[in-house]
């Protein structure tokens, strides 16, 4: 029987669907990424892989894992984790799992944004402390979104999904990716609100840093779903600190799982822990699509999700 490891516990959906199909080695350790020095040992043999973002799929993991293999599925629409280059020169294919969580992640990133127009976050705290209070015309004041402009910064799927939430507030959408909109010069200058959608490549990154936020109108609110590397965390802390923008909303990472230590201490900054595809439905769905993607590699089969189709050709 062919061998895969799963590199973490997927929902029961998923796991069920791989029963009987292979010989799966479950990595059941503690919550945190899989160490890496058990992701080498542990993918030597195995016929495909079944990874999450936390892992790194390099020349070293491919050398570690052998030459039988011949998949990795990635339960994730990103692969930046996975070096697709190096595993096409091999002949491994490389899949993913887009669409699936494409409605959920604009959910969350409308959830972000009313979050920190109107300082959900901070005054959930500030109850919490139990701080006397009584309401008043200056308290908490935050800012509506009606009549406002939104700018999508990475216009795929989530970004348009994200857009088209922004109909029903009244605003005006502009958008900036590689295949057209306004510079973006011009959407970071316009924008009361910006949301972050672009892949993480070489020239994305830090496309967001401390000039960036001295561009944008003090009035404005950055929210980042995409990739933490994207945004300068550091450079966002000194901003929010400095009043050079007046929210931020991150539910990803520059250093994931870890998180800029200046940003915990602000109370205009909205943080989650990468909840963008955290709902029954889309983890389901992503979990499912992972494990066809594998078993189809596995069986020399084209994954329905392939990202190197080039390998087969």
């Amino acid at each position: 029987m062919l061998k895969v490891l799963v590199t973490r516990e997927m929902v029961d959906e998923a796991m069920h669907a791989l029963e009987g199909q292979c010989e799966v080695d479950l990595y059941t350790g503690p919550p945190e990424a899989m160490p890496r020095d058990e992701f080498l040992k542990r993918a030597n043999g195995k016929d495909g892989l079944l990874t999450m973002l936390s892992e790194r799929v390099d020349a070293e993991l491919l050398d570690a894992a052998g030459p039988q293999l011949k998949i990795v599925a990635n339960h994730a629409v990103g692969y930046d984790n996975i070096d697709v280059a190096e595993c096409t020169r091999r002949g491994v294919l490389v899949a993913n799992t887009p669409d699936v969580l494409t409605e959920a992640t604009a959910d969350l990133a409308w959830a972000l944004i009313l979050a920190c127009v109107r300082r959900i976050a901070e005054g959930d705290r500030f109850l919490r402390t139990e701080t006397p209070w009584i309401w008043g015309p200056r308290m908490m004041l935050g800012h509506e979104l009606y009549g406002k402009t939104l700018g999508i910064v990475g216009y795929g799927r989530i970004g348009q999904a994200t857009a088209k939430r922004a109909e029903g507030f009244g605003m005006r959408v502009i958008h900036n990716s590689r295949s057209g909109g306004v510079p973006f010069d011009t959407l970071i200058a316009e924008s009361d609100v910006i949301s972050v959608h672009a892949p993480l490549t070489p020239e994305t990154k830090h496309l967001f840093n401390a000039d960036v936020f001295t561009r944008m109108k003090p009035t404005a609110v950055l929210v980042n779903t995409a990739r933490g590397p994207l945004v300068d965390e550091a450079a966002l802390a000194r901003a929010l600190r400095a009043g050079e923008i007046f929210a931020a909303g991150l539910d990803v990472f520059e250093r994931e799982p870890q998180v800029e230590k200046t940003l915990l201490d602000l109370d205009n900054v909205t943080l989650v822990p990468h909840l963008g595809s955290a709902t029954v439905q889309t983890r389901a769905a992503m979990g499912l699509f992972a494990v066809e993607n594998l078993l189809n590699g596995i069986a020399g089969h084209r994954p329905r999700a392939l990202v190197n189709p080039e390998v087969l050709t």
